[in-house]
């Protein structure tokens, strides 16, 4: 596709039914919500903040300032999670958001720079009770009241189907169990351990998750805590889940994180990562961390992409499908 051929690329990709099955699943989400108490919020695309952490790629403009002489970056979200958070400690209590969000280097069949995602939050919620909710949801959305949940440690999974403990195993021993899976070029690869578990669960694990059911694989290493919480075991992991359809990835759940201190520490930590990979240094939420320091309340909170989940429930084999217009026809 080029700009040379706009008479051939103006129509939709996405077909009628595809169209109609995203207004029907955005109209029962909220009846959902609705039901159940939870607040329907908006917050900004455009942040002066940008996110840390060194996997995510964003992408970024240019205010003219209030004053019109000065040019001011702004970075397009990755997520609404850290404005929601200030409407949390707020006192906002359950909330939900629709939008779109944004990542730069992303395209193929399952990933887009621009997609819909869903994301809430329970306060006071426990992490089960939220997988609880996450599982509801997605069998109403798809409108499979008997789809069955199967929950696995993280931990488990590992020993389970590649015979390596995530927690002890060293680099060259998850460089073998690679190998033993079937992956090529093993020996070629220098990864950290994070990096070997990412590998090792993206190709060898995930495909087999959510095959006629919902796999939910929680309590991840501490290496991966992102924002959640940390429960120290033993042994210590990360209160984290993420939620797995026909091998592919959904959604991604967390204890959250509320202690401020640990929060600008983590986020150290990953400008730190991004000097050392020779990654843009973005500045720092402090009015996130600010919300954090006044006080956010316990809260378990979710992000379940809409585009995967509509992917699922018309048996779509590429994201473009369910888009009207995908980047190369905006």
């Amino acid at each position: 596709m080029t700009a040379s051929t706009p008479a051939r690329s103006w129509p939709p990709v996405a077909e009628p039914e595809a169209l109609r099955a995203r207004a029907r699943m955005l109209q029962r989400l909220r009846a959902f919500f609705a039901e159940r108490g939870v607040l329907e919020v908006e917050t900004p695309i455009l942040s002066r903040a940008g996110v840390t952490d060194p996997a995510l790629a964003v992408l970024t403009t240019d205010w003219l300032g209030a004053d019109s002489a000065t040019r001011q970056p702004l970075f397009l979200h990755t997520s609404p999670e850290l404005p929601m958070k200030r409407l949390l400690a707020a006192g906002s209590g359950p909330i939900y958001q629709v939008c779109k969000v944004f990542r730069d280097g992303e395209r193929g069949r399952r990933h887009h720079p621009e997609f819909s995602l869903l994301e809430w939050y329970r306060p006071g919620w426990t992490l089960d009770a939220l997988i609880d909710e996450v599982a509801a949801l997605v069998r109403w959305l798809l409108e499979r009241p008997a789809l069955a949940v199967e929950i696995i440690r993280y931990r488990d999974l590992f020993r389970e189907r590649l015979r390596v403990d995530p927690w002890q195993a060293e680099v060259s021993d998850l460089r073998a169990a690679g190998r033993a899976a079937g992956l090529t070029g093993c020996d070629g690869l220098e990864l950290d351990r994070d990096g070997w578990l990412d590998l090792l669960m993206s190709r060898c694990l995930e495909p087999e998750l959510g095959c006629d059911h919902l796999t939910v694989v929680r309590d991840y290493p501490p290496s991966q805590a992102a924002l959640a919480r940390l429960d120290p075991g033993p042994p210590c992991v990360a209160a984290r889940f993420e939620c797995y359809l026909d091998g592919m990835e959904l959604a991604n759940g967390f204890d959250e994180l509320t202690d401020a201190a640990e929060q600008r520490a983590r986020f150290a930590a990953d400008l730190e990562a991004r000097r050392a990979a020779g990654l843009p240094q973005p500045p720092l939420d402090e009015t996130f961390l600010a919300a954090l320091e006044a006080g956010m309340p316990p809260t378990a909170g979710v992000a379940l992409g809409l585009d995967r989940l509509l992917m699922g429930a018309l048996g779509a084999e590429h994201i473009d499908a369910v888009l009207a217009f995908p980047v190369e026809r905006a």
